[in-house]
């Protein structure tokens, strides 16, 4: 999809520091926030994003991983 020009539109129902980014046709296809403003919860949408695309990754019992840091010397700089 090739993008011609993007505008800055405010919405009606909006809260203040966000903003959506449409496209050509009017469609929203960003969103623009003022971190200063609604930072943390940038935050959690992220770090939620991060969990939801690491599903389906193997995961490791923390014992295992403890043990591990340990056996390497390292368990002093990452608890």
């Amino acid at each position: 999809m090739k993008i011609e020009s993007l505008t800055l539109k405010p919405e009606r129902m909006q809260v203040e520091g966000i903003y959506y980014v449409t496209d050509d046709e009017n469609k929203k296809r960003f969103v623009q926030i003022d971190l200063e403003k609604h930072g943390d919860i940038v935050e959690d949408i992220l770090d939620s994003l991060i969990i939801a695309s690491r599903k389906g990754e193997e995961s490791y019992p923390i014992e295992e991983v403890m043990q591990e840091f340990k056996a390497r010397g390292n368990l002093d700089k990452y608890v």
